[in-house]
């Protein structure tokens, strides 16, 4: 049974979506009125999917998607009543695997998940795997291991190790990195990227001596 998070502050509307899919016996459903409800669970919880409209009271939509991408590789689909292209593009850009208007149809949005957990399943199933030395990342699970062992890595550490490795022997800069890992709105220093090498180099153990300082240049791995 999938595990499913719906956020929405229509209560009206939450009940709504939540009966559906219950009614299917398909879903474990927990459901969040507001974006404060929902960092929480996602930050206490696992989920296989999750339904997400865009403006709640507290955080939004867009970053209770960014806090799900930080930790887990499920579907996510926005469910929203802004329809302008902007919101759209900017839902993909961060994670979205699907973006729906209302009003809408349960019918369609149940088909689109059963749609979204099958493709994630059959892409497990022949999952790429990103090597490089003796690291091995698997995107698509969010595991990582190193000289033949697993290793546990932050949210930050993992996605700073994925974006060096899907760029091998390239030099990125501290401020390439805090784009792509912490998002162009991101207001601190650069100094968190090596804060953050340091964390990952240790994880790592003798495997982090692939991660390279360039001086005046930034990070590579190699």
């Amino acid at each position: 049974m999938a595990r499913l998070l719906i956020v929405e502050d229509s209560a009206e509307l939450l009940a709504l979506t939540a009966d559906f899919f219950r009614s299917k016996g398909s879903f474990e459903v927990e459901t969040a009125p507001d974006g404060n409800t929902a960092l929480k669970l996602v930050e206490e919880n696992d989920y296989d999917i999750a339904i997400l409209d865009i403006m709640l009271p507290g955080p939004s939509g867009f970053e209770v998607c960014k806090a799900l991408r930080a930790k887990s590789g499920c579907p996510i689909v926005f469910l929203t009543a802004l329809a302008n292209e902007s919101n759209i593009l900017k839902g993909y850009e961060i994670g979205a695997d699907e973006y729906m208007t209302k009003p809408f149809s349960l019918k369609v949005l149940y088909a689109k998940c059963l749609a979204l957990l099958n493709r994630t399943d059959a892409q497990m199933r022949t999952e790429v795997v990103i090597e490089c030395g003796d690291i091995r990342l698997y995107p698509l699970r969010m595991e990582v291991e190193a000289g033949g062992r697993k290793v546990d890595l932050a949210p930050k550490e993992y996605f700073l190790l994925k974006v060096l490795m899907e760029n091998k022997g390239m030099v990125l800069g501290r401020d390439r990195l805090l784009d792509l890992v912490w998002g162009m709105g991101f207001d601190g220093t650069d100094r968190v990227v090596d804060n953050h090498i340091k964390k990952l180099r240790k994880s790592l153990g003798s495997s982090g001596n692939a991660v390279k300082t360039v001086i005046g240049g930034g990070y590579k791995i190699v």
